[in-house]
């Protein structure tokens, strides 16, 4: 994922409150967050009533009406994309189980992002806590997950934004995926 010059420099232009950066900007990046999103989304039961659409929608507006509206380049801003979708599917999956829905464990030990196989229904609350604690436990691996499954980015695109080798981003996804694994198990 190359840095696009005109996604970069209108991200700039939101960043110093230029409201009409931000309606140039959307169609840029949304053809990019609905594939995204339409991967998560695939991790979904059937019946899901949240779409693709809605979840870009609903992270577009968080992003650029929120406080924080300042990104480094075109990988941060999708990076920072990838975290606002996972949270917005955690809170929906809270919301659900108030209401009563039924929540069922997904092991991810062999889940790749955007995988083409729909899982069950993912528990997006398991996922966030053992996610919270990879963070704490490991801010590299974290950063590898973040990176590798929910903003879709290559082992080498990782491995240059981290500043390691793509062996070490290999083995931080292994270790990372195993982590995530045991603590979602041990959580259920």
């Amino acid at each position: 994922m190359s840095d696009d010059p005109p996604v970069t420099m209108l991200l700039t232009r939101v960043a110093e409150g230029d409201r009409k950066a931000i309606d140039e900007l959307f169609p840029l990046v949304y053809e990019e967050l609905h594939r995204r999103a339409q991967g998560y989304m695939r991790q979904e039961r059937a019946s899901h009533t949240l779409q693709p659409t809605a979840l870009v929608g609903e992270v577009y507006l968080k992003m650029v009406g929120g406080a924080q509206s300042s990104w480094e380049s075109r990988s941060h801003f999708y990076f920072c994309a990838a975290r606002a979708m996972r949270q917005l599917l955690v809170d929906y999956s809270r919301a659900k189980r108030a209401r009563g829905g039924r929540l069922q464990r997904v092991e991810l030990a062999h889940v790749e992002p955007a995988g083409p196989e729909p899982a069950e229904d993912m528990d997006w609350e398991a996922l966030e806590l053992a996610m919270e604690k990879l963070r704490e436990d490991d801010a590299r691996r974290y950063q590898v997950v973040m990176y590798r499954y929910f903003a879709g980015l290559s082992e080498q695109q990782i491995a240059e934004i981290l500043g390691v080798s793509t062996k070490t981003v290999e083995r931080d996804w292994d270790k990372a995926r195993t982590y995530l694994y045991v603590t979602m198990r041990d959580e259920a």
